[in-house]
């Protein structure tokens, strides 16, 4: 049923608190590979077997709204957050799975765009753990925080009565705890080499991943793909009896101009011209609007041409080439990767500046940070260098030490926000100052521009957040 809202007693926002805290230390007593420090997760976690059983556990597997399912390298989640709100302003009920969070974990499950408020993920917590326990009593192990988290999701979703509900794969795709859900459409954004200590290490063994979401009849939409990968979706597609429409073909995009705070892009399908105005920036994202465009038109929900329009136009997801700044201008962007860093010049490059691209730079140490630094170097005049408070980040000395190799200036600060204070001070008006590298670092600048609190997590200090086993 839907969540009834009451007034709050006087006390009651402190419960709220403290059912939240309490909620999240149950999940993160959980086995969380995301967080964790080292180069690759223990195979164990890519077994769709234990998702199943818990998914049985909790009746999830049968009825609940028709699903929209995305994978891909790059452009996964503004492909989902475009998806979710063009369903929205269809006047859907939604539901939103997401990952990985920038400030709170109650961001990952969204109903109707809004993150579940404390109250809402503590009650999750709470309906999920009788099979946590049992679970881990017995031969199947207990879940990981991802799992839990997943079926925390589809819960929510049955429970809330979404009409819609858009999930995005956390990993690869074929054993994504995701991937035990039916799909009315399987999307498959832009393929590139990343994770390939896990997932493989040539685009036809990652794409080969992506593709495992197709998994019956239902349409495929794909993003426009180099040759290995286009082959390997396209040799799934038709071995599953799925219909595929791949943006840049059947769904073309042409961008006509736009400003710093939107662009504007044209997507013509045979059904119908689409007028955006999309306010995330660069090709790519162009790109990623066909490819929700065409899954729009693929999904069972008949979603009008003005709905598309005015839910693309609404949509936001902070991190994405973000301007919080005008003078200097500053932005953030979560480029993790060679590929999206890529990109990231570009769009750097198609907005100059009159002066200086002055780069704010932290990375997770088990990403390609040499080839990251090759590409940011290709638009960056200078660059401080910062360590977040994730587990798995690089040490700022060792990654100035890679730009100064290329050439570049680099100096290593103490953390995110002390790297931005430098560098905006050392800015000049028509400068570009640009914090980049991974989300975990944008999200520490947004949180220290925008005055957000932050979540801390046992990594970040194991004594005020001690965890037992599971509960």
């Amino acid at each position: 049923m839907r969540s009834q809202q009451s007034p709050l007693s006087p006390h009651a926002g402190v419960r709220a608190v403290a059912a939240y805290e309490e909620a999240l230390r149950r999940l993160l007593s959980l086995a969380d590979f995301e967080r964790t420090a080292g180069l690759a997760a223990p195979a164990f976690k890519y077994d769709l077997g234990r998702m199943r059983e818990l998914a049985e556990r909790m009746e999830l597997l049968r009825g609940g709204a028709p699903v929209i399912h995305v994978a891909g390298t790059k452009g996964k989640g503004s492909v989902a957050a475009m998806t979710e709100s063009a369903l929205r302003a269809q006047g859907l009920r939604t539901g939103l799975y997401t990952s990985p969070h920038l400030h709170s974990f109650r961001e990952r499950i969204r109903l109707n765009g809004a993150p579940l408020s404390g109250d809402a993920f503590a009650a999750a917590v709470e309906r999920a753990w009788p099979s946590v326990e049992a679970m881990a009593r017995s031969d199947w192990g207990a879940p990981t925080t991802f799992e839990a988290l997943t079926a925390m999701a589809l819960d929510v979703f049955r429970e809330e009565r979404a009409d819609a509900v858009v999930l995005e794969v956390g990993l690869g795709g074929r054993l994504d705890a995701t991937n035990v859900a039916e799909s009315s459409v399987a999307v498959i954004t832009s393929i590139s080499l990343d994770h390939t200590a896990i997932l493989g290490s040539t685009l036809r063994e990652i794409a080969g991943e992506k593709a495992g979401i197709i998994k019956g009849r239902q349409p495929v939409v794909s993003a426009p793909q180099a040759p290995d990968a286009t082959d390997v979706v396209a040799e799934r597609a038709a071995a599953m009896g799925a219909p595929l429409t791949v943006a840049g073909k059947d769904a073309a995009y042409a961008r006509e101009g736009g400003g710093i705070r939107e662009q504007r892009v044209t997507v013509s399908t045979k059904r119908n011209v689409y007028r955006l105005r999309l306010p995330l920036l660069g090709a790519h994202q162009a790109e990623n609007a066909a490819v929700a465009v065409a899954a729009l038109e693929a999904a069972p929900f008949g979603v009008s041409r003005s709905a598309v329009e005015a839910g693309l136009a609404e949509v936001r997801w902070d991190g994405r080439f973000q301007l919080l700044r005008e003078t200097p201008r500053l932005v953030v962007d979560g480029a993790h990767n060679p590929h999206s860093m890529a990109r990231l010049g570009e769009t750097a490059r198609e907005r100059p500046t009159e002066g200086r691209t002055l780069l704010v730079f932290g990375a997770s140490a088990d990403k390609q940070i040499e080839a990251l630094a090759d590409e940011a170097a290709a638009f960056a005049d200078e660059v401080w260098t910062a360590e977040s408070r994730h587990p798995r980040a690089a040490d700022p000395s060792a990654l100035a030490a890679l730009f100064a190799e290329r050439g570049i200036r680099a100096r290593s600060a103490g953390s995110v926000a002390e790297a931005m204070e430098q560098a905006l001070s050392a800015a000049d008006g028509g400068d570009l100052v640009l914090v980049t590298g991974s989300l975990f670092v944008v999200a520490e600048a947004l949180q220290h521009h925008f005055g957000i609190p932050a979540e801390h997590y046992p990594e970040f200090d194991p004594q005020a957040f001690a965890l037992g086993g599971v509960r």
